[in-house]
């Protein structure tokens, strides 16, 4: 796969005579008989492979200027060289204004993750002066445990790890079941008004029983890591256990001030151009005079909609020249726009006009188009009025050789909203030709998915979703909920997946279903069913080394677990049906458990229940093409029901259903309740809890202003 761009700096401190680099080479020569001994290359590889950008710092002090490279610090196991073999050169003391400089990167938000060592005072480092500043210290032990230990050494002891924490608090033990510390010494938590959170001690059989082996905590904007043994993230250890999965877990975790950071793109040319402003005025100072087909308003001030369509004309004559691969749709936008004026302000006719716009011929990393068309929008207003945007499209290396290599999709187009008429303060998160007016059959060059928007709905409510229910969510799910760079990323992959299933698998209906009726759980279907694949392809990546994958399955799961069901009204709501099924499905075969008023989600195993409900969807669609249409909307609606209760009095369910196949199914499709799978307690709950906190969140707010 081509590289992602790093979404966060980690750099490895190697200046103060470290035992541990990530440089092969040096490792060679500090441990030439056993390199590994002496390695965090396998650990730096594990960063890189989740985009993290590595680098060693080797000379000079660790300075301001040396961290503003950084957004997490490593220091693992200072010494000197009498006691370990050491990286050459440096002094495993950190000055004075090396400490106040590394204090002063954690409070202003960056990551410290700092390694001890067994029988720590004897390295004749000062790293504990550092770490105390953090409420830590790390002391002078070495923990033995003869009951609980790894690979029969009574000195590689198992920690007893210490899950749970705050409500709604990162799951930094997510996929951690074990770990084992080599020789470890144990740590100190200073009491404070805010103390470090212990994530692994000593066994109570061990020889410091309840000793503290790992911990974090937080100073000002940052985060710290501190375990007392180093030998867990090397090359001989990592693989070992769940070490791997932990160091993830840390290093994301301390990184998280990094994901909170807004998206940095270039300004756009077109939206610092006036004639833009004078575009989208204009255009939305005419929507006011038309009507839902369109036209004009028969009461309307004809000479100020003739006014508006003059300065739209200038506008688009102006911006043309932003947008040179558009010159032929921005020639048709003006002979279309003026045609419908000239034509006394009837129903617009924008044929032309879409057939020429072409944004699937120009899929190019940021490249903007301008649009100007009469259209309804999905999800807002159906009203077939003018909307004019500005759109960019994100289109990165590594998704241009997916859809090139691995999911064809010619027409699909992700785009990014950058500035918009006022008709798209919407729930509108789409850009289809079947929008837009036209005097036939629309053309279908492209389909424009804004996953910004779709990414920034999910960050805000699923975010709040998970805080009410308590969640425990993994550091890389965390950092996907803060990032606005991920989870747009996110959204492009499962788009780009989502968007090409529709048109492939077994299926035995036309398969975005826009020429027939069907009832509704027909659509909750098949969008699920895309969805799941969807997750499916998500997790067949991450297994062949693509690591970002694992963020699509978790935009997949958290939309559809908390925002779907919740959104919108309940009147044949279908996406919303295909979240309560999926919730149904991963709760009854214990994937997930609502227990104590808090939602656990069992990571290890509930990509497996995932998987297993698509097989359970698929199987319905291969055995839908022997079926009559009747029986296949029963077999569908028998699926759903399994886990889904329908409504008191449903005339669907195969209790009471008593249909008999006929040439025309619309009367049993009337027989179909307005919400014919009501939302379970659990949702409705949710959906309380939601209000009061958007309530109290607004309240708060209000009082800070």
């Amino acid at each position: 796969m081509t590289a992602r761009a790093p979404i966060a700096r980690v750099v490895f401190d190697e200046s103060h005579s470290e035992a541990w680099t990530i440089r092969p080479d040096v490792a060679a020569r500090m441990q030439p008989s056993h390199p590994a001994d002496s390695s965090y290359a396998d650990a730096a590889a594990a960063l890189a492979a989740h985009d993290f950008g590595i680098v060693a710092h080797t000379d000079g002090p660790l300075d301001e200027d040396a961290l503003r490279a950084a957004d997490v610090l490593v220091i693992a196991h200072p010494s000197e060289a009498r006691w370990e073999r050491v990286v050459p050169g440096g002094s495993p003391q950190f000055s004075d204004a090396e400490l106040d400089a590394i204090t002063a990167f954690v409070h202003a938000g960056g990551g410290l993750i700092v390694l001890g060592e067994t029988e720590q005072d004897k390295y004749g480092t000062n790293l504990n002066a550092l770490v105390q500043r953090f409420g830590l210290t790390v002391r002078n032990d070495t923990v033995s445990d003869y009951a609980h230990h790894h690979a029969g050494a009574p000195h590689w002891v198992i920690g007893d790890l210490q899950s749970g924490g705050p409500r709604a608090d990162v799951d930094l033990l997510a996929r951690v079941d074990a770990a084992c510390f080599y020789r470890a010494g144990t740590l100190d938590v200073m009491p404070s008004d805010a103390p470090a959170r212990v994530l692994a001690r000593a066994a109570a059989t061990s020889s410091s029983p309840g000793a503290a082996l790992a911990a974090v905590t937080q100073h000002g904007a940052g985060r710290v890591v501190v375990l007392a043994d180093s030998d867990l993230f090397g090359d001989d250890c990592l693989g070992d256990l769940d070490h791997a999965d932990l160091w993830l877990n840390l290093v994301t975790w301390a990184a998280g001030a990094r994901f909170a950071q807004p998206l940095d793109e270039a300004p756009s040319p077109i939206i610092a151009d006036p004639q833009w402003t004078a575009l989208r005025d204009a255009t939305d100072a005419l929507r006011l005079l038309q009507q839902p087909d369109g036209s004009l308003d028969p009461q309307a001030d004809r000479a100020a909609a003739g006014m508006h369509v003059e300065a739209m004309l200038r506008a688009l004559k102006a911006l043309g020249a932003h947008v040179p691969h558009q010159a032929a749709y921005v020639a048709a936008a003006q002979a279309d726009l003026a045609a419908w004026r000239d034509g006394g302000f009837g129903i617009p006719d924008f044929t032309d006009s879409l057939d020429r716009f072409r944004p699937d011929q120009h899929r190019v990393d940021g490249i903007e188009h301008l649009v100007l068309f009469p259209m309804y929008k999905q999800n807002g207003s159906r009203d077939k009025v003018f909307e004019a945007l500005i759109v960019r499209v994100p289109w990165p290396a590594w998704l241009a050789q997916l859809e090139a290599t691995r999911y064809d999709n010619a027409k699909f187009v992700p785009v990014a909203l950058v500035d918009h008429t006022l008709g798209y303060d919407s729930e509108c998160a789409v850009l289809f030709p079947e929008t837009v007016t036209v005097s036939g059959r629309p053309a279908n060059h492209f389909g424009g998915i804004f996953c910004d928007r779709e990414a920034r709905r999910f960050r805000d409510r699923v975010g709040a979703a998970v805080r009410v229910l308590g969640v425990n969510v993994p550091p890389d799910a965390a950092a996907l909920l803060s990032s606005e760079a991920l989870s747009r990323d996110a959204f492009e992959l499962w788009d780009l997946v989502h968007d090409r299933t529709h048109s492939h698998g077994d299926l035995p209906f036309d398969p975005f279903m826009i020429r027939q009726r069907a009832p509704y759980w027909m659509y909750a279907l098949e969008e699920l069913r895309c969805d799941l694949t969807a997750f499916t392809e998500a997790v067949t990546l991450e297994r062949e080394g693509f690591a970002f994958a694992r963020h699509a399955q978790t935009a997949i799961l958290f939309d559809r677990l908390f925002r779907f069901p919740v959104t919108g009204p309940r009147v044949r709501n279908y996406d919303g049906l295909g979240g309560q099924l999926l919730f149904a499905f991963l709760h009854k075969t214990r994937r997930i458990h609502w227990t104590d008023n808090q939602l656990t989600i069992e990571w290890d195993n509930v990509a497996d229940g995932v998987l297993e409900l698509r097989e359970l969807v698929e199987d319905l669609y291969r055995t839908g093409i022997d079926r009559s249409k009747l029986g296949h909307w029963a077999a569908a609606h028998d699926l759903v029901a399994a886990y889904v209760p329908p409504a008191s009095g449903s005339r669907w369910a195969r209790e009471v259903r008593a249909f008999t196949d006929l040439a025309d199914l619309r009367p049993y499709i009337d027989e179909v309740l307005e919400d014919e799978f009501p939302l379970s307690l659990f949702y409705v709950a949710l959906q309380s809890r939601l209000a009061a906190d958007r309530e109290e969140r607004a309240q708060v707010a209000t009082v800070a202003a």
